[in-house]
């Protein structure tokens, strides 16, 4: 009995702590906001709050929705973590339909470092810069 006892706690006990510990794709979320600054560029130095949905919907496993407040309008667009990069593409207001925000950086076990800020219009580059994202959750969504 005592034996049966043993050989059902070794084999549970792995079991257990598997299931107890966090997942590893919870820990590396990407959800939230997150301040992007951006400087050297011609026109669009500043900090911008973008904010991730992670919930995979792009076919990469950290992928989805992304929005930006500006000028009290909210713009659309979507992020995908590919490898060591995360990149972000948001719609750009104006009269351009094919125009966009893009921010490129690195990004790992969900925090996002440093990289590039693109502003397109037409397929070209009007505007770029340098591009530092703080801390998951250190910025407003709303102004």
């Amino acid at each position: 009995m005592i034996r049966n006892i043993r050989l059902f706690v070794a084999m549970a006990l792995p079991i257990v702590v598997f299931v107890l510990t966090p997942s590893a794709a919870s820990a590396q979320s990407y959800t939230g906001n997150w301040p992007g600054t951006v400087t050297d560029s011609r026109g669009s130095n500043g900090t911008y709050c973008i904010t991730l949905t992670d919930n995979g919907s792009l076919g990469w496993p950290h992928s989805g929705q992304a929005t930006m407040v500006e000028n009290r309008s909210t713009l659309y667009g979507t992020f995908q973590v590919i490898g060591p990069l995360i990149t972000i593409t948001i719609e750009s207001p104006g009269d351009y339909a094919d125009a966009g925000l893009v921010f490129v950086a690195q990004a790992s076990n969900g925090t996002v470092g440093k990289g590039v800020y693109d502003d397109v219009y037409s397929g070209e580059e009007i505007d770029s810069g340098v591009l530092m994202f703080g801390a998951k959750n250190s910025c407003s969504a709303s102004k």
